[in-house]
C-alpha cells in the first residue's frame, strides 16, 4: 500500500507539473501577443502625445485585471498608478518600472518598423525571420521578439499582468497589497518624479519597493540586486580663435582649443583609469563580509574582456563587481572640428567633451561636480556657464564653459534585509538555484526619491535577457524570458513573508 500511495503522489506531482507548463505556456503566448500591442503603441520619451495614447492603454489594461488605476499629473509627463483592493492586514509591495522609450532611428533597426515586433530564431551568426502562428503548436523559449521596449522596459509590464492572469485564474490568494507606479520620463532621467513622490506620498505608502528593469545576471540565473549607481554630468568646452582659421596660417599661433581640452581631460585620470582629483573617492569602504559577497557574483573576467575586446581593464578596484562600488568619470563623447571625410586644415574655434559621472550612495553628485571644477581652474582654466564674448577672451588666456546636468542619486539597500531575504528565498525555491545577489549594479535607476521620501528598502529584480540592446538598435526579448518573469512575479505575489 506505501508503494502505491507513493505511486500515486508521484503521478499527481507530474500530472500537477505537467499543467502547470500548460497553464504557463497558455499565458506565455498571450503575453507575446499583448506585448505586440503594447510595442505597437510609439512611446518615445520624448513625445508628449506617445506618452498620452500608453497611458490609454495601461488604463484599459490594468482595470480589466481589477486594479483602479489613476492617471498622476506631474510638473512633466503624467505618471500612472494602479492598485488592487486594499486590506489594512496585509503588507504592500509598490511595483516601479517604466513605459516610456528611447528615441528610434529606424534606418539602423533590421526591420522597417521598430514599433512593430518581430519574432526571429538565431540562424548562425544572425537571425531569422519567423511566423507568430508557429507559436500557436509549439513555443520555442529561445526565439525573440525585437522591437522597441520589448525588453526596456514593457515586457516586465506584461510579464506582471499576466502573472495577476494566473493568479487568478488558478483563485490565489495575493498575501499583499499591490501598488504599482509606472514611470513615463524614465529614459529622460525622471526630472519631476522627486516633487511627484512627495505630492503623492500618502497614495505611494508601502512597506518595500520591488523595481523590475533591466536584464539579469549574464550567467542568466534569477538575480536580484540591493542598488545601482546614480549619474550626472558635465559639458566642458575649450575655445581657440573666435572662428575656425587656417592651419597653415595660423598653425604654432592660434591656441588649439582641443589639445587644450585633451590635457584637461588627461591630467583628470592616470594610466590605469584611477581618478586623480582630489576627494572623489572619499568615504568609500568595503568590508571583507562585502567583499566576499561581492566575489560570490559569477563573473569571470575572460569572458567579459573578451565580450568588449579589451586585453587589460581599467584598475578601479581588484574585479568588476569591486569596480562597480566607486564612482566613475567617463567621457561620452568628444568633439571638435570636422573629421572623416569632412576635416578640413583648421584650427578650430572650440572642443566639447561630454562627461556622465556615475555616482554611489557615499558620493553627492554635486560635491563630484564641484571637485571637477576646482581640478579645471587648478589647470589654470577660468570657468563660466555661458559661451564667452570677445571682451572675455581678450582678458584670459585659457576658458572653458562648464554646464552641469542634473543628478540621479544613487541608491543601495543592505544586504541583510527581511525584504530581500524574502525576494531571494522566493526565487530560489520557484527555480531550485542559487540567486545572484548584487550590491549594486553600474546602470540609474531614479528610485532614491522613493527611498529619500517613503523611507522604504528597495531592490531591483530584472527579467530580461542580459543581451536585450536596450537603448540600442534590435532591441530584444528572449521568449524564455517572458516565462521566467511570470514566474518571478507569480511567486512573489503568491509567497508569504
Amino acid at each position: 500500500m506505501k508503494n502505491l500511495a507513493q505511486l500515486l503522489f508521484a503521478l499527481f506531482t507530474l500530472s500537477s507539473l505537467a499543467q502547470d507548463t500548460i497553464h504557463l505556456k497558455s499565458q506565455v503566448r498571450h503575453s507575446i501577443e499583448e506585448l505586440r500591442d503594447f510595442v505597437s503603441i510609439p512611446n518615445d520619451a520624448l513625445d508628449h502625445a506617445d506618452i498620452n495614447l500608453n497611458l490609454n492603454w495601461l488604463t484599459k489594461k490594468f482595470n480589466a485585471r481589477g486594479f483602479n488605476s489613476t492617471i498622476l499629473p506631474t510638473e512633466g509627463e503624467s505618471l500612472f498608478f494602479a492598485a488592487l483592493p486594499m486590506d489594512d492586514a496585509k503588507p504592500t509591495i509598490l511595483f516601479y518600472m517604466h513605459f516610456d522609450g528611447q528615441s528610434v532611428d529606424p534606418a539602423k533597426w533590421d526591420q522597417p518598423n521598430p514599433y512593430e515586433v518581430v519574432l526571429k530564431s538565431k540562424d548562425g551568426d544572425g537571425w531569422k525571420k519567423e511566423a507568430f502562428e508557429d507559436l500557436n503548436e509549439n513555443i520555442d523559449y529561445d526565439w525573440r521578439l525585437f522591437g522597441r521596449s520589448t525588453s526596456d522596459d514593457k515586457g516586465p509590464i506584461i510579464m506582471f499582468l499576466n502573472a495577476v492572469d494566473l493568479l487568478q485564474k488558478e483563485g490565489v490568494e495575493i498575501p499583499f497589497n499591490i501598488k504599482v507606479i509606472l514611470d513615463s520620463e524614465e529614459e529622460k532621467s525622471s526630472k519631476p518624479l522627486p516633487k511627484a513622490v512627495k505630492e503623492y506620498r500618502e497614495l505611494l505608502e508601502a512597506d518595500f519597493l520591488i523595481i523590475n528593469d533591466g536584464p539579469v545576471h549574464v550567467s542568466e540565473k534569477p538575480t536580484v540586486v540591493y542598488g545601482c549607481r546614480g549619474i550626472t554630468t558635465l559639458s566642458l568646452t575649450t575655445y581657440g580663435p573666435i572662428n575656425p582659421q587656417h592651419s597653415g596660417h595660423y598653425g604654432n599661433y592660434a591656441p588649439n582649443p582641443g589639445f587644450q581640452l585633451a590635457q584637461v581631460l588627461a591630467s583628470m585620470k592616470d594610466t590605469s583609469g584611477k581618478v586623480l582629483i582630489d576627494g572623489y573617492y572619499d568615504g568609500i569602504s568595503i568590508d571583507e563580509a562585502t567583499m566576499q559577497v561581492l566575489k560570490s557574483v559569477p563573473d569571470h573576467a575572460e569572458t567579459i574582456n573578451e565580450n568588449l575586446a579589451v586585453k587589460t581593464p581599467e584598475k578601479v578596484g581588484g574585479f568588476y563587481q569591486e569596480a562597480l562600488q566607486y564612482p566613475s568619470l567617463n567621457i561620452r563623447g568628444l568633439g571638435s572640428g570636422w573629421i572623416g571625410e569632412k576635416s578640413r586644415t583648421i584650427v578650430p574655434e572650440s572642443a566639447t567633451a561630454e562627461l556622465d559621472l556615475r555616482l554611489v550612495p557615499e558620493t553627492d553628485g554635486t560635491r563630484l561636480k564641484n571637485l571637477v571644477k576646482k581640478h579645471i581652474a587648478q589647470q589654470g582654466f577660468y570657468i563660466l556657464d555661458s559661451v564667452p564674448d570677445k571682451d572675455l577672451r581678450m582678458m584670459h588666456d585659457k576658458i572653458m564653459t562648464v554646464k552641469e546636468g542634473s543628478v540621479t542619486d544613487a541608491f543601495r539597500t543592505d544586504l541583510d534585509n527581511t525584504y530581500g531575504n524574502f525576494l531571494v528565498n522566493t526565487l530560489k525555491k520557484k527555480f531550485g538555484e542559487d540567486v545572484v545577489q548584487v550590491r549594486i549594479m553600474g546602470g540609474t535607476v531614479p528610485i532614491a526619491p522613493f527611498i529619500n521620501e517613503l523611507k522604504i528598502p528597495a531592490f531591483i529584480v530584472p527579467m530580461v535577457n542580459p543581451d536585450n540592446n536596450q537603448h540600442s538598435p534590435n532591441e530584444n526579448l528572449k521568449i524564455g524570458q517572458i516565462a521566467y518573469g511570470i514566474q518571478v512575479f507569480y511567486g512573489i505575489l503568491s509567497s508569504s513573508l
